[in-house]
């Protein structure tokens, strides 16, 4: 999300559940992530950045208006959308209503994690790891590491810019999950967004295709 308006609504941030759920309460997309052409770019991006081209289970906590979301659901069998916000997780189940492979729960994390519903073949960390501190984001990442399945996926894409909200930098967040020692299959760098795509399958898109 454009800073400082960011919707990575989730974490160990109950001070700011008031004024998340105000502006959820005042429009369902109160950042525009429909309409904005940054964000549609940037999910673009992210969606491009897959190595597969399908998924079975995955998921996405701070989903926030989901639409990220909606993008998720037409290339994985089912998605388990989350977010700490009430405000949010009403805006993301209006959102995804008419999707029958979409569930979405208010979660906090790392206390809330999904652990019982592991494993998942792509969790995907969009716009999320800045709002935790350094010891939340390490548990956020062992936990991922845990849930992952054997061909599992793990995707961060975070706001690069500084902004008032946030707790933790992204290259704090991105050194987290790359420290889990998963092999990277992206990284695309931009002024405004990091995104980075990391696997259990070392082996590039041409190469599980046969290609090379």
């Amino acid at each position: 999300m454009t800073a400082p308006n960011t919707t990575g609504d989730l974490g160990q941030m109950t001070d700011k559940t008031a004024y998340f759920d105000a502006m959820y309460g005042h429009a369902a997309d109160p950042y525009a992530l429909r309409t904005r052409w940054y964000e549609q770019r940037k999910r673009a991006v992210l969606m491009a950045a897959l190595p597969h081209p399908r998924y079975g289970r995955a998921f996405e906590p701070g989903c926030g208006a989901a639409e990220l979301t909606v993008e998720l659901a037409a290339r994985c069998d089912h998605v388990l959308a989350s977010d700490f916000s009430d405000g949010a997780v009403t805006a993301a189940r209006q959102r995804t209503e008419s999707l029958d492979n979409v569930r979405v729960d208010k979660h906090v994390l790392p206390r809330d994690w999904p652990t019982g519903e592991a494993p998942f073949d792509l969790i995907v960390l969009s716009e999320v790891g800045y709002f935790l501190d350094a010891l939340a984001m390490t548990e956020v990442a062992r936990r991922c590491a845990a849930s992952l399945s054997a061909d599992g996926v793990l995707v961060a894409c975070d706001w690069r810019p500084d902004f008032k909200e946030r707790a933790l930098s992204t290259e704090a967040v991105h050194a987290a999950l790359a420290d889990l020692g998963l092999a990277q299959c992206v990284r695309h760098d931009e002024d405004d967004f990091l995104l980075r795509v990391w696997s259990r399958d070392s082996r590039s898109v041409a190469q599980l295709e046969g290609i090379r």
